[in-house]
């Protein structure tokens, strides 16, 4: 029995699930609201790489004046003795 039951259940989530979809399908709302959600990740996503490579790219100068910082002071600390 409890095969049988599991099946139907299957059968009847299949049959749910291909309404649902089709419905959503073809419902123009719908597809408005994922065009404008598909839109904004997009954005949001573009916005994220644009901030990396910013934050990369100020890593890069932060670190390369700290490297010439380090470099004037263990000049200055041998000129002393």
């Amino acid at each position: 029995m409890s095969g049988r039951g599991n099946f139907v259940a299957r059968v009847v989530q299949y049959v749910v699930n291909e309404l649902v979809v089709d419905r959503l399908a073809n419902n123009a709302s719908f597809q408005r609201f994922a065009v404008m959600s598909s839109k904004a990740i997009e954005d949001v996503a573009q916005k994220g790489l644009q901030a990396r490579e910013e934050l990369t790219h100020q890593l890069k100068v932060y670190s390369e004046s700290f490297k010439e910082e380090i470099s004037r002071s263990l000049k200055d600390i041998n000129k002393r003795h």
